[in-house]
């Protein structure tokens, strides 16, 4: 039956995927059953994309049980802000980057929206082509409309991210220009994407009488003076009698890539791609397949301008943390791959489209709405509207086109081998890329996509283990399996606290252990600690008590002054000579197992 019914679905057409989807379940469900687990994964998520039945909530969780030791669990895109904004300059060994997300000045931004850019590498410079609703008409009566056109903007690729700023791009943009010879009084035009040579524009024109559609894909060529002409409609191997928008192109400049909402698709809008022949025509236009596109909508392709990866907007796929998100796909062996999403520093819970990255994939630019004052000539007020504008944010690792060498590892307990839960931070040593931290899985595993040779510092801390730390520079590949012992209710002592004979001083050499408390403290809000200082049994035994309490209390004075914590988290309790390991001592080795300062977690309220 596995044969028969693999056979026949790998023969499906579109319509398959929406009318016989059921057998794309029974398949995952055969496929799980014969351990072909990868297999199983794969149809389950092929049925959810394309699936509207009431039976997509049971599909959903036969899915999560397998994905359960896969996934990411992100955490709140609130605990990465505090852990941003707030760092404990004490606890915290690392030096996480301040991010910015910034609204680009007026060299770009007009008082009215500016949206949809694209990148391009142009020789040394870097090329943004955007829609703009600058030029806007006033009738008579009042009324305002705005005509979409085209702009453009360069700069030097020499920027870089300025860490003292706070991450910003500080190289400017020149003043934004409008590309001659496309933008017109009667129609809108936008979604540009240029070439890499700079000689022809792609660009979408709406209501055009030479068009297909509403919206159609034309291009333009760069002429003698600077100006483009030879307008021509990409024609019907391309365009349709519906929508078709959003044109990207790879950065060799034969291949196409386009969203449309023409009959025959997957969902509501589909990705298409499109390739140029050897005579310089287009080959008729191809849907990018059930992988890439769901029964819900697929929009706003960009092709990284160095890079072979496809990115997109999406609100079918199976991770979403809004309603549309930015997600990547890689091309392997000539298919494309499972999409990615990019991740909640720049997925959020709005709408996350019409994004684009610079070619040193440095910064990503986007649309964002900001609230501005405007004049209302009907009103003979100002009145406070939401107009678009671009936005620079630097581009976080999740997003990284280079970011597909694999990080993992574990933590589980030494002692009982079962899994901690808690918290893993990673930050990029050279480059102050941000990445958006995750909980560690309910086996204890976690892992990331980083970049190749760069110098990483991985800080995982949790309720019932020290904070770990490790720095390394990531060569390839690499698992970090981490077995520690549990900190709650357990007794333990440093070989580095031995105070010298008679002396109650805490030395220079017990501050790294000591050190190791105040941090335990500090990521454990709500645990408390014990001191408990014995000595061995030479000596007078109310001398001996004296000296073990002005111990502990010595340690407690250090921990709690450099921690800045309450005195009442930590508790000093000298025990002298009555509560001996040895209770009979015979050498000095045996005095010396007795002469120690132990430790004890303890819970607070």
């Amino acid at each position: 039956m596995y044969t028969a019914l693999k056979a026949y679905v790998l023969q499906f057409g579109v319509k398959n995927f929406y009318k016989d989807t059921y057998l794309l379940w029974r398949l995952g469900k055969l496929s799980e059953q014969l351990g072909h687990i990868e297999e199983a994964k794969s149809l389950y998520r092929l049925v959810l994309k394309h699936h509207h039945s009431a039976r997509k909530r049971e599909i959903r969780l036969y899915y999560d049980s397998l994905n359960t030791l896969d996934k990411d669990y992100y955490l709140p895109i609130e605990y990465y802000k505090n852990l941003v904004g707030v760092p404990n300059k004490f606890v915290d060994t690392m030096d996480v980057a301040n991010a910015n997300t910034t609204k680009m000045n007026d060299s770009i931004n007009s008082p009215y929206s500016d949206y949809g850019p694209s990148i391009t590498k142009k020789g040394k410079k870097s090329m943004m082509v955007f829609t703009s609703k600058r030029k806007r008409k006033e009738f008579s009566s009042g009324k305002v409309t705005f005509d979409e056109d085209l702009y453009f903007s360069v700069r030097a690729d020499s920027f870089y991210i300025d860490k003292e700023s706070g991450g910003i791009d500080t190289i400017p943009w020149t003043l934004a220009k409008p590309l001659k010879g496309i933008n017109t009084d009667e129609f809108n035009e936008g979604s540009a994407v240029m070439s890499p040579d700079g000689k022809t524009v792609f660009f979408v024109r709406c209501e055009s009488p030479d068009g297909y559609g509403n919206c159609d894909i034309f291009m333009a060529e760069k002429l003698e003076d600077g100006s483009y002409g030879n307008i021509q409609n990409l024609g019907p191997q391309i365009n349709s009698i519906s929508w078709d928008s959003h044109p990207a192109l790879s950065h060799s400049g034969d291949t196409l890539f386009f969203a449309s909402d023409r009959i025959g698709g997957f969902g509501m809008s589909d990705l298409y791609f499109t390739c140029k022949r050897g005579d310089g025509t287009w080959a008729p236009a191809q849907n990018m397949g059930p992988n890439i596109n769901t029964r819900q909508s697929e929009v706003s392709p960009f092709f990284h301008p160095s890079f072979d990866i496809l990115y997109f907007s999406s609100n079918g796929q199976m991770v979403n943390f809004g309603n549309f998100d930015i997600y990547k796909t890689y091309k392997m062996y000539g298919r494309w791959t499972e999409p990615r999403n990019v991740g909640p520093l720049v997925n959020h819970d709005q709408n996350e489209y019409y994004f684009a990255i610079d070619p040193k994939s440095a910064f990503m630019f986007f649309a964002k709405a900001d609230t501005i004052l405007r004049w209302d000539h009907l009103k003979r007020d100002s009145v406070k509207v939401e107009d678009l504008n671009i936005h620079s944010y630097p581009l976080p690792m999740e997003a990284h086109p280079n970011a597909t060498i694999r990080l993992s590892g574990s933590v589980k307990d030494s002692i009982s081998g079962k899994a901690f839960s808690g918290i893993v931070s990673i930050i990029d040593l050279d480059n102050g890329i941000e990445i958006a931290p995750k909980r560690l899985r309910p086996d204890g595993s976690y892992d990331f996509e980083l970049i190749k040779n760069n110098n990483y510092l991985v800080v995982i801390t949790g309720e019932d283990f020290y904070r770990i730390e490790k720095e390394f520079l990531l060569r390839g590949d690499t698992a970090i399996k981490i077995s520690t012992p549990s900190i709650k209710f357990r007794k333990w002592k440093f070989t580095s606290i031995e105070f010298k004979e008679g002396k109650a001083d805490v030395i220079p050499d017990m501050e790294a252990d000591l050190d190791k408390l105040v941090i335990l403290l500090a990521d454990h809000p709500k645990l408390g600690l014990k001191i408990s200082g014995h000595t061995d049994s030479s000596g007078d035994s109310d001398s001996n008590l004296k000296l073990s309490q002005d111990r502990a209390d010595a340690i407690k004075k250090y921990i709690v002054d450099k921690g800045k914590f309450d005195p009442k988290r930590v508790t000093a309790i000298g025990y002298g000579d009555t509560v001996p390991i040895i209770k009979s001592e015979k050498t000095d080795e045996d005095k010396k197992i007795n002469r120690r300062v132990e430790f004890e977690i303890i819970t607070i309220e």
